[in-house]
């Protein structure tokens, strides 16, 4: 008989969940030993209260192994069609590049860093962002850009909402070009009656008809019109109004900037910079305004600043942090945006440069102008006179028969109504593409030959008077890098100044930085899902669909949830989405006077600015001196209340890293004073398995894919915040003016430009899911077991400042400096800046409260990695002893002058410490050292002197 395991005992069914989880069984039980419990289990019992236990697995299918996984969402991206859309709208065919395809995008030194909230370990996504900053404001014609914002249809309601900030017109309304494409029309509508603003959507001719605070137009229109704007802006800028143009990042190469024809504000999607259109995302939008309104601007803004070297380092400006400082009083509730996609339009325009762009440009254009010039040639009736790359064609009763001979032909037109039908060419088009066309349009014995027509020379369809003519992208990093080899160092250089997952643990509090498996990531660069517009007939996208269907099926299972709504292209999305169905279903009832949002004080930012955008007023209820809700003070101030109570923002496990034992009765509180609740998804990744947010009491809850379900984080962006609610809140989320959505009342508007948003990542998340099956529950138990073991032994040098129950913390914790500040003189910052030196990223930095440190290790990371923290930071907790003792200045010490460069060690070294106790304190530092760019960066000096452009080259050399 064969000593050989058998078949069945050789079938590893949780192959995927051992590579998941960092730990494996051996180190699991040595870290339950430290905590002094036997097993998991009895951890769980101790830590999460019994009360909201899910007692039952989740009933999920079984876990598939990757290889398996893969196949099975092949088998769904098959099903999906792969014609030639020329639908237009704002989403394109694009060519991206292979070596930003494979040496960014597929790349996890790129797509795991976190949002550059770390400068120092952060340069060269930052000088990306800031190449992308320059980009948009070459192109627009403006003074000041920021470094993306989620997609073209919210940044026109970014636009909306600084022009009513800034304008000094006294009106209340804002006007809407009815030629904008209609998603963002839609979106426009949905953030205008929540901040209770009048939206005119009307003909431009009717734009001088009232007075307005601003007003969008749209260049090229959606119809492809390009017509000149001045006139327009020159009546807005009477009234004083704000001029906000969504423009055609490519049209721009060859048009004249919306800025120089007197925008105030010029926003856009820069898809078609190498971006694949995805289903609808994610793409970067671009967003730029005059200096005057700098500090009104919405979303992140990279700004030049210097380090404590004087060299030139880069930083986020102004509103870094702006959410958890001004709160409700936020410019917007924009936390990351498009970080991964930004920084791949920036390549985009360094690889092919000035005239490169231009080339692809005019060749777009070109191309259009052929099939114009041979339609007009049959006969055709154009209803554009001027365009860049879209025609609008009036067919008459020939349309059905052009949408069949589209159809054989495997391409998507634009059907506009009875008799019309638009086409916009791209970047992938061809002459082949336009021989087609002419074919589909006026048959195939037109007896035209193209090439023939090109040599003879055709009108252009741009007027001479919006002409470009002035320069862009002149600065030195758009003129060089054009070889690939030279292209592939310029990134590499980039990838190098940063520190991402790939490298070490980042122990972000309430950031939940996971693996990203590389099993998960590779279906998005699939054509089947890459390619597909966003309003492709349903039939040609059911591959997209069946992904979709399931992801939402599990999502309910996993939160307890009736339904969920994909549009939500990030967390704070998400928050807005689902508070707008709480004020849907108020006012469904009659309720509308409901407009008191609770928020306990511990709450994340993004929450109070999400309220004030849905013009609830914010009424703060206070945490006890554990870190809970005060439980009487919510009672107070709901009973305060009355019925003008809408709803509760609260985070679960709390923003303070603990199971809340009262959470139940929270609900219930809320619930009894006529309110709804809202349960931020912040922390879902404590929850899985373990509890579910409907079984709690929440009514409405998004779901941060990006965080729990393992989309990356990009460096700042992409995310996703799909929201899950109860059947009575289903009927009010986000639908959308193009695609029919099931389960919305017909007339909702849109909260995202996509009908899914980001819909090209969510084969991640599915990925995950159907990975892991019903074992989701491992994993959010060793991340609970991660956050207690290191709480345990990092305890006795920096107290750890909230526990719950039995002494336990949930999947991270809060470690308190404050009382070695004040005995010391070191801060938060100066032990996050120290890590660096040990080759880490630092935790979340004072928050949710000042002068500590948040840590969430997650289940990924292993003991080894855990031990190498605990030893970063009882290191750092040594040297701190040396600075109190006196053994080092309280100004001149590691701590102070972390963290360290090779500038540092290169020049004269003066300090009371040695080199090897500056730049490698640690064992691992020697094997594997990690070099920051720069040194600390000065934030106060780039604010003071805020420059958000491209440096000269020489400012980058140290002196």
């Amino acid at each position: 008989m064969s000593d050989l395991p058998s078949l069945a005992q050789l079938q590893q069914h949780d192959r995927f969940l051992a590579r998941h989880l960092g730990p494996d069984a051996a180190e699991q039980q040595a870290m339950l030993e430290v905590l002094g419990v036997a097993s998991r289990d009895e951890l769980i019992d101790q830590t999460v209260p019994p009360a909201i236990r899910l007692r039952q697995p989740l009933a999920l299918p079984a876990a598939l192994d990757e290889q398996q996984a893969l196949a099975r969402l092949k088998q769904h991206a098959q099903r999906n069609e792969q014609w030639t859309s020329l639908i237009g709208m704002g989403y394109h065919g694009t060519v991206t590049p292979t070596v930003i395809l494979r040496n960014v995008l597929e790349n996890p030194g790129w797509y795991t860093a976190y949002t550059p909230y770390q400068p120092e370990i952060s340069q060269g996504r930052l000088e990306s962002l800031l190449n992308y900053q320059q980009l948009t404001i070459d192109l627009a014609g403006l003074d000041l850009a920021s470094a993306s914002l989620l997609d073209e249809a919210t940044a026109a309601a970014e636009a909306m909402a600084l022009a009513r900030r800034v304008a000094k017109s006294s009106s209340n309304t804002f006007f809407a070009d009815e030629n904008c494409h209609p998603q963002t029309l839609s979106v426009l509508r949905t953030r205008a009656e929540a901040f209770g603003f009048e939206l005119i959507v009307s003909s431009l001719e009717n734009l001088a008809a009232q007075p307005v605070f601003g007003a969008l137009l749209q260049y090229p229109d959606t119809h492809g019109e390009v017509r000149d704007l001045r006139p327009l802006i020159e009546q807005l800028h009477a009234q004083n109004a704000l001029a906000c143009v969504a423009a055609d990042l490519l049209s721009l190469l060859l048009l004249t900037p919306p800025g120089e024809l007197g925008a105030d504000v010029v926003l856009g999607s820069s898809q078609r910079f190498g971006v694949p259109m995805g289903f609808g995302g994610p793409h970067a939008a671009f967003f730029a305004t005059r200096d005057a309104y700098k500090r009104a601007m919405p979303g992140r803004i990279i700004g030049v600043s210097k380090d404590a070297r004087g060299n030139t380092a880069l930083r986020m400006a102004l509103q870094t942090r702006e959410q958890h400082i001004r709160r409700e009083k936020a410019n917007s509730n924009i936390c990351t945006s498009q970080v991964l996609l930004a920084n791949i339009a920036s390549l985009y325009a360094v690889y092919h440069g000035p005239q490169g762009l231009k080339r692809i440009a005019q060749r777009v254009h070109r191309l259009t102008c052929l099939l114009a010039a041979a339609l007009e040639a049959k006969g055709m009736v154009r209803l554009n006179r001027h365009f860049f790359d879209t025609l609008t064609l009036e067919v008459g009763g020939a349309q059905t028969a052009i949408i069949e001979a589209a159809k054989a032909a495997r391409i998507n037109l634009r059907i506009l109504g009875r008799g019309k039908l638009g086409v916009s060419l791209d970047e992938a088009c061809s002459l082949d593409t336009v021989a087609q066309l002419l074919a589909i349009f006026v048959g195939a014995d037109h007896g035209i030959d193209l090439a023939e027509l090109d040599a003879a020379g055709v009108a252009s369809g741009i007027p001479a008077q919006l002409t470009r003519t002035s320069a862009y992208l002149t600065h030195p990093v758009f003129n060089t890098h054009h070889s690939e080899t030279e292209m592939l160092r310029y990134m590499k250089q980039l990838e190098n100044k940063d520190l991402a997952l790939n490298q070490a643990m980042i122990p972000l509090g309430s950031c939940t930085m996971k693996l990203n498996a590389t099993s998960e990531m590779i279906p998005i660069t699939w054509p089947e899902f890459a390619s597909l517009h966003p309003f492709v007939p349903a039939e040609q996208a059911q591959g997209y669909k069946a992904m979709i269907d399931e992801l939402e099926d599990w999502l309910c299972v996993i939160t307890g949830f009736d339904a969920i709504c994909m549009q939500p292209n990030s967390g704070a999305q998400g928050e807005y989405a689902g508070l707008l169905a709480i004020r849907k279903y108020h006012q469904s009832r009659g309720d509308a006077q409901r407009d008191i949002c609770l928020i306990p004080a511990s709450a994340h930012g993004t929450n109070p600015a999400t309220a004030q955008m849905t013009s609830m007023q914010v009424v703060i209820v206070d945490c006890d001196k554990d870190g809970n809700v005060d439980l009487g003070d919510l009672k107070l101030k709901a009973a305060a209340a009355g019925d003008r109570l809408s709803c509760l923002m609260i985070t679960y496990p709390s923003t303070h890293g603990v199971y809340e034992e009262g959470v139940r009765e929270i609900c219930e509180v809320v619930h009894a004073h006529g309110g709804q609740v809202y349960m931020d998804g912040a922390n879902l990744n404590a929850q899985v398995g373990l509890a579910r947010p409907a079984d709690i009491g929440a009514d409405v809850s998004h779901m941060n894919l990006h965080k729990t379900f393992c989309i990356p984080h990009g460096g700042g962006g992409p995310g996703m915040g799909p929201i899950g609610v109860k059947a009575h809140l289903a009927p009010f989320v986000a639908g959308h003016p193009v695609v029919e959505l099931q389960g919305p009342n017909p007339g909702n508007d849109a909260v995202s430009a996509a009908p899914w948003g980001s819909a090209s990542i969510l084969p991640i998340s599915w990925m995950y899911i159907a990975m892991m099956g019903p074992q989701l529950q491992d994993a959010t138990e060793v991340a609970i077991l991660n956050a207690n073991y290191l709480a345990q032994r990092l305890g006795e040098a920096y107290p750890v400042l909230y526990s719950g129950r039995n002494g336990r913390v949930a999947h991270e914790c809060i470690l308190d400096l404050r009382p070695l500040k004040a005995a010391t003189g070191i801060s938060e910052e100066d032990v996050a800046k120290r890590l660096i030196d040990y080759g880490f990223h630092a935790p979340t930095m004072s928050f949710p409260v000042p002068g500590t440190l948040m840590i969430e290790p997650t289940e990924s990371e292993s003991k080894a990695e855990l031990d190498r923290f605990i030893e970063a930071m009882l290191c750092i907790r040594a040297e701190i002893e040396r600075v109190q003792s006196g053994d080092w200045p309280e100004e001149n010490n590691p701590l102070k002058h972390a963290p360290h460069t090779l500038a540092d060690v290169t020049g004269v070294w003066e300090r009371p410490y040695p080199i090897s106790q500056a730049v490698t304190p640690s064992a691992h530092s020697r094997a594997h050292k990690y070099w920051p760019a720069v040194n600390r960066v000065d934030n106060v000096f780039g604010d003071r002197n805020l420059f958000c452009a491209c440096v000269p080259v020489e400012d980058y050399r140290e002196d």
